[in-house]
């Protein structure tokens, strides 16, 4: 064994880091017409130390402004001349910062409740936004879930987060870089405390607490959390072997005293009793129970629970059911629900007025879904997916006038034909005033489907933007006159024979996939 000489990692530079600046400061090309803004950045950039981060972040800041007078500013900042012995990286992120409107710094501060190095969503962290009363509607009825996902796309675009992977349309996996959240916690101000040991005491500074246990044994420290009546939010972080989990009384008793929770993440926690008590959280707008697969019943009390607004149960396979009870859950806004139930009852699901999102998935019995589903009348978003037993979805489907997404992934008996009359002039007339305006369709692993059914083409001809087909082994044609499309994905569709005869009238169609769907990509080819 032996040592060898330390590598010293250094800065970019001067040219790289330019290089960089450059390409966050202006659109391409730009910086050719404002010289005298890049002989600025050139000082902004030397004050960054070779530091890629500091640089994205400044450059991100100026990219909408060509005035002089702004990147003087900026380059002339006092936060420059604080603290010479401080890395100038965290003066530059102050700097980044301080130049956010109020309402993104108040929401950025906040991610310093997620753990360093852990990946998470913009669902999770607009939920975290909007239980917490930070997401402000500038008019009447304008949807909260939508402020917080221009909220998200905002942050992104100032490098304020990374390793940004996009899981679907207006959702991203993300993580926030170690100074950047080193700074958000210094601006937090001890609200936000991320327990790691059974050493670190929750004082009554603190408003949020995170668990993040490595490997850990049972998580059972009632010790560290002396006051519990002031938390707003706990959260569990994903702990991993059967061996592991949190502790049955820790559960009782945050479920007990904390009677001002808003936010409550027991994701993955090995829980396998929901505490009666639950009831008692009147101020709950978040819970999340998903993989938890050893719950089997929720006690009745969840349904107390009037101002929740968002339930997961995804991944409890042993769920029995969910009962007509859910309908007394009436602020909720999103459901996420794995089961075993072989149909979902009526005057159930069906009775929230407030649900926008529905999410079914891995309901390996699932045979019908609820049939009043038409009265979800505000849903934006349905996705059914891993239920292969499912046979049909409800007639009231059609009646989703608000229905935007629709997900239909992994269902291998589900046939999309419904029975909607016999006079198909009425059911057109019907479908065009009250049925969905389809924004995006994503279809996968449907065996059954053949061709598109009349009401699914009714509901997509003059919305559909994004369509993506995968592995539908026995589709022959795709609907036509989608005017609107703009983007087409089509994978493993080996019956598909052509593509729609007017494909040259798609003017706004901008991203066109054939993958392992031959036929298809010949008639491409011949066109």
């Amino acid at each position: 064994m032996g040592t060898i000489p330390t590598y010293r990692l250094e800065g970019l530079s001067l040219d790289d880091c330019l290089s960089v600046f450059v390409k966050c400061a202006f659109k391409e090309g730009q910086e050719k017409q404002h010289p005298n803004l890049v002989e600025i950045g050139i000082e902004i950039v030397k004050k960054c130390g070779g530091i890629p981060l500091a640089i994205r972040a400044l450059g991100s800041l100026l990219y909408s402004s060509t005035s002089e007078q702004d990147w003087k500013n900026l380059s002339d900042n006092e936060i420059w001349k604080l603290d010479k012995k401080e890395n100038n990286i965290l003066n530059a992120l102050r700097i980044s910062y301080n130049h956010l409107p109020p309402h993104l710094k108040q929401c950025f501060v906040y991610c310093s409740i997620f753990p360093k190095d852990i990946e998470f969503t913009s669902l999770h962290l607009v939920q975290f936004w909007k239980g917490h009363g930070l997401l402000q509607s500038h008019y009447e009825n304008q949807d909260l879930e939508n402020i917080g996902k221009q909220y998200v796309k905002e942050l992104m675009s100032r490098s304020f987060f990374q390793d940004i992977v996009q899981l679907h349309e207006n959702l991203y996996m993300f993580k926030i870089h170690d100074l950047m959240h080193d700074l958000a916690t210094s601006l937090m101000r001890n609200e936000c405390l991320i327990v790691k040991s059974t050493n670190q005491i929750c004082t009554k500074s603190h408003r949020h607490v995170s668990f993040y246990f490595v490997d850990a044994p049972i998580i059972d420290v009632p010790s560290i959390l002396p006051n519990l009546g002031h938390l707003r939010s706990i959260t569990f972080y994903p702990i991993t072997g059967e061996s592991t989990g949190i502790s049955q009384s820790f559960l009782e008793l945050i479920v007990s005293r904390c009677k001002f929770l808003r936010m409550l993440n027991l994701f993955s926690s090995n829980i396998d009793v929901v505490p009666k008590k639950i009831g008692n959280l009147k101020h709950l707008r978040f819970l999340d129970l998903g993989s938890n697969p050893k719950i089997k019943e929720l006690p009745s009390s969840i349904y107390k629970l009037q101002n929740l607004q968002f339930l997961s149960l995804l991944g409890c396979e042993e769920l029995k059911a969910l009962t007509t009870d859910v309908k007394y859950l009436i602020s909720l806004r999103h459901l996420a629900l794995t089961t075993i139930q072989t149909h979902l009852p009526t005057n159930g699901i069906g009775c929230l007025n407030s649900l926008r999102r529905l999410w079914i998935f891995n309901c390996n019995n699932l045979e019908y879904l609820f049939e009043d589903i038409g009265h979800l009348r505000v849903l934006r978003t349905l996705s059914v997916s891993e239920c292969p037993r499912l046979i049909s979805l409800p007639r009231g489907v059609r009646s989703l006038s608000s229905l935007e997404n629709l997900h239909l992934i992994s269902c291998e008996r589900l046939n999309l034909d419904l029975s909607i009359g016999s006079n198909k002039q009425d059911n057109h007339d019907e479908l065009s005033s009250t049925g969905p305006r389809l924004r995006f369709l994503c279809i996968r692993e449907l065996p059954q489907l053949v061709e598109f059914p009349q009401w699914l083409i009714q509901c997509s001809i003059s919305s559909l933007e994004r369509l993506q087909i995968v592995n539908c082994s026995n589709l022959k044609a795709l609907p036509e006159s989608m005017e609107k499309l703009q983007v087409l994905v089509i994978e493993k569709c080996p019956e598909l024979s052509s593509l729609p005869k007017d494909m040259d009238r798609l003017i706004s169609l901008r991203e066109l996939a054939i993958e392992d769907s031959l036929k298809a990509a010949k008639d491409m080819n011949q066109r």
